[in-house]
Formats: C-alpha cells, structure tokens, sequence
C-alpha cells in the first residue's frame, strides 16, 4: 500500500534523482519531476523512471507530497514560487543547513512543512546512493508536531533514522556534518599530495588502511582513540614535519598547523611552548 497518492521532487541533480527513486515505490502514481531546466528535468527523469512536468501550477495542485532538492541558495526562490500556488501538500525541503521556517510561506498558504536532512554525501550514483541513504540518519525539523512526525514516517519509507535537530541548530548541524565530511576530503587531497611529493607512487594505497582504521577507532572511542606525536609529546618531530611540509609541501602547511593546533587544544596543551609558537608563527617554522 502507497503512502501519498502523488510523489513530486523539486530539482534535477544528484540529490533530486536519489530521491525520486527513493520514493517513487511509495507513490500512488510516477513520481513528476519538476526543475527549473526543462532539458535538465527531462535527462534526470528518465534516469529514475520519473515524468518530468514543466508547469508548477498542475504540478503544485497534483502533489500531495513535494519534495525540495534543489542548492540551498535556490531554495527561497522556489519556496517563493510554490507559496504562489499554495499547495495543499506536505511539503518537506533537503537542506542540512536550514530548518522549516525557510518554508513559512507555504505553511501560512495551509501546507504542512519539515526539513529532512540525509546525513550522507551524493556522488551521482542514484541507485547505490539510495541502498546507501538507508542506512543513513536524517535530521529532522518540523514546522509542527503533526509536520514533524509525517517527516519521521517519510525517513522511514527511506530506510533511515530520524534524528530530531531544532530549527535553532541547524546551522550548527551542518557545520558539524561539514567539518566531518567535506574537510575529511580535504585533508586526504593534502596528505595525498605531501606523499607523492615523498616518491609515493600510490599515495591512497598507502593511506587507505590507516585512514580507515583511524576512522573506526575515533568513532567508538572519540578523541581516546587518539595517537601520534602529539599525543607522546614527540615536539621534535612535529617541528621537523613543518620544516618538511615549508620546504617541500608548503600548500599543506597552514591546515597541518591548524589541526595540530586543534589537537593540542583537545589535548589540554594549551601553555605556551616552543612547539606551540612554532604552529602559531606565521613562517610555521622553528
């Protein structure tokens, strides 16, 4: 049995395709897809076995839940659009960084509104990133506390957690997401390149088991499963790693000293210190 008698997704990249193909088994009839490309809304279509509508206003009327997958700088635009109509829908929007109130146009217009969040990354691989969202937690912001127990009843058709993240917090939310995931990419680009600066032919490789075993160790033991010079007070050797990285791998240097002095942070090190001084210089260099 079908959730919603209507499906439709606002958007056409990566996230709008995951999802319409998410939700398109819990809808009476083809999920529409609606974007503001034509050409785009089509191609992303016919990926994910949609139909894809180029007039919001039957599209709007037809839906009795729409989903907004479009850039977080887009959204208010098309939250604009839609109030116009004044759908009478649930309505739900992905972005991580904003909660419910950015859709208070169409929830004065009488629609229900949340924010659902899949905390996970998309790649462009729909298929597998729907088997992948699955697993995922959603953060969850409703408007109301019907909104928000809709949008916990949505995570689970997807196979997801709801997670309850206050309108307040959001922003907090996904700088925290960002910071894990986003920066993760960063810092392995930067170790990559230091490595193949050292001769190593294949720098992910070499990195991949110790990366992931990190990975693991930080997540069930946080900042325990911590190890490395800093943590034995090996100074010397960190002072030598930013002698290394000016001459060879200078393009690493300022987030190697930015996490190191994260770390010493976490690791109660505050006192002043040669080392310290080192990492705050502006030559990063003893």
């Amino acid at each position: 049995m079908t959730m919603f008698r209507q499906i439709g997704i606002i958007g056409s990249g990566r996230v709008a395709q995951t999802f319409a193909l998410a939700l398109g088994p819990h809808s009476g009839a083809p999920v529409l897809l609606w974007g503001r490309s034509q050409d785009k809304a089509s191609v992303a279509a016919r990926r994910v076995q949609a139909i894809a509508v180029h007039d919001p206003v039957p599209f709007a009327n037809n839906c009795d839940l729409i989903a907004i997958a479009v850039s977080d700088d887009a959204l208010s635009h098309v939250v604009a659009e839609l109030a116009g109509i004044a759908p009478v829908a649930f309505v739900f929007h992905v972005s991580g960084s904003r909660g419910a109130a950015i859709l208070d146009p169409l929830h004065r217009a009488g629609a229900l509104t949340a924010a659902i969040h899949p905390a996970m990354t998309f790649t462009g691989d729909a298929r597998s990133e729907v088997v992948r969202m699955a697993q995922a937690r959603f953060a969850v912001t409703g408007s109301s506390p019907e909104a928000g127990e809709i949008a916990r009843a949505v995570v689970g058709l997807l196979g997801g957690v709801a997670v309850e993240v206050a309108e307040e917090s959001r922003l907090l939310y996904h700088a925290a997401l960002c910071h894990a995931s986003n920066h993760l990419v960063t810092l392995m680009a930067g170790a990559s390149h230091a490595l193949a600066a050292a001769g190593v032919d294949d720098p992910a490789a070499l990195l991949a088991p110790l990366v992931r075993a990190a990975l693991e160790n930080s997540l069930e033991r946080g900042f325990a499963a911590l190890s490395g010079p800093l943590l034995r007070g090996d100074d010397e050797t960190v002072a030598g790693h930013l002698t290394a990285l000016a001459a060879d791998c200078p393009a690493l240097l300022p987030a190697y000293r930015a996490m190191a002095l994260a770390t010493l942070g976490e690791l109660g090190r505050a006192e002043p210190s040669a080392l310290r001084r080192a990492l705050d210089s502006a030559a990063a260099v003893p």
